[in-house]
């Protein structure tokens, strides 16, 4: 099953719906905060604590096929190599932080990688539920199908679950969206955009949350606010402020069209054909020229290129992907550029 996750392009959960018009909400996430009772937090560094934590969480996976019907597997992070967790952190299976080799660590994946549990990272498990398209609330389901499934957690009838950081106290629940804004960032409406979302009280990041810069267009939008709010109100209120920015991003594309179709035309063939010849292609560059090929393809501006094309290349084309699908861990920049080329323009001249 380690095998399936690391060398597949596209986990199963990014795999659009066949009846997708364009692709500016590529996934949704809920990720679940949760600790064990009478453990000290992760954070605090404790071994015997840690080796509790990966001992508990070895025995749930018969709790967790239980709950859900799918097979579960436990992936130990020591085991694998530097390149092989970055995977993991490329594919949004486990965050970068769990990348780092530390004691006790672990991945926890149902076999159809909708359900990804990170064991001793900030906190003693962060329950990750995914699903392809604007599907918060799929999601959420599915998180607490799961979340039922497991040993009895920190909790205090006042403040809720009890967190590692201050900032997850309460529902422990971070909703995420993860979108494509071509046209708003084009524009330079993005900026504003972003200022008008983090002032009503969400985050917007990059490609790989925290700390990310939002190459190809890409951020993520999710809560803040963990306490004196439910787990359905989040989730509610989140929907709308992203069906308010699909809705930006729709008129933003139009407004482009409109005001200069040649402009825009040329910009869009210009990616389309830098990528078709090139013969080594940096991987900012490539997100870059890809973000624009699929914002010419839902435009009917480019050849389309098949609905899963544009998340199959953003996977593939990352570092240490690229290294693993080679099968080489000690390729030079200059290398990873030459096969990322080679790879697109294979892609495209299918």
């Amino acid at each position: 099953m380690l095998d399936t996750i690391l060398d597949s392009p596209l986990s199963q959960w990014l795999h659009h719906d066949t009846d997708v018009t364009d692709h500016i909400v590529i996934s949704s996430r809920i990720r679940l905060a949760r600790n064990f009772d009478g453990l000290l937090f992760t954070n605090c560094n404790d071994i015997s604590a840690l080796e509790k934590v990966n001992a508990i969480s070895r025995g749930l996976l018969q709790p967790l096929k239980d709950a859900d019907g799918h097979q579960y597997s436990n992936i130990s992070l020591e085991q694998l190599s530097q390149s092989e967790r970055a995977v993991l952190v490329e594919k949004h299976l486990m965050s970068p932080a769990l990348e780092e080799h530390l004691p006790y660590r672990n991945l926890i994946v149902s076999d159809d990688a909708y359900i990804a549990i990170m064991v001793n990272e900030e906190d003693h498990l962060r329950i990750q539920s995914m699903a392809p398209g604007l599907k918060l609330q799929q999601a959420y389901n599915h998180a607490v199908q799961i979340d039922k499934a497991k040993y009895p957690y920190a909790f205090d009838e006042r403040f809720g679950y009890l967190t590692a950081c201050p900032t997850n106290v309460g529902t422990g629940l971070r909703a995420s969206v993860m979108l494509h804004l071509p046209a708003l960032t084009l524009s330079g409406r993005i900026t504003r955009l972003i200022r008008n979302i983090i002032q009503l009280g969400y985050s917007v990041r990059g490609l790989y949350g925290e700390g990310s810069e939002a190459l190809g267009c890409i951020y993520q939008i999710s809560n803040q606010r963990t306490m004196g709010i439910s787990e359905e109100a989040t989730i509610e209120q989140l929907i709308k402020i992203v069906e308010g920015i699909i809705a930006e991003e729709r008129k933003s594309r139009q407004s482009l069209l409109h005001n200069d179709k040649e402009g825009l035309e040329d910009i869009l063939w210009r990616s389309y054909g830098i990528l078709q010849y090139a013969r080594r292609v940096s991987g900012k560059e490539a997100l870059s020229k890809l973000s624009d090929i699929q914002l010419g393809v839902d435009l009917e501006i480019l050849p389309f290129w098949g609905k899963d094309t544009f998340n199959e290349l953003v996977a593939i084309t990352r570092p240490n992907f690229l290294s693993k699908y080679l099968g080489s861990e000690n390729l030079t920049d200059t290398d990873r550029d030459s096969y990322r080329a080679k790879m697109i323009r294979q892609k495209l001249s299918n």
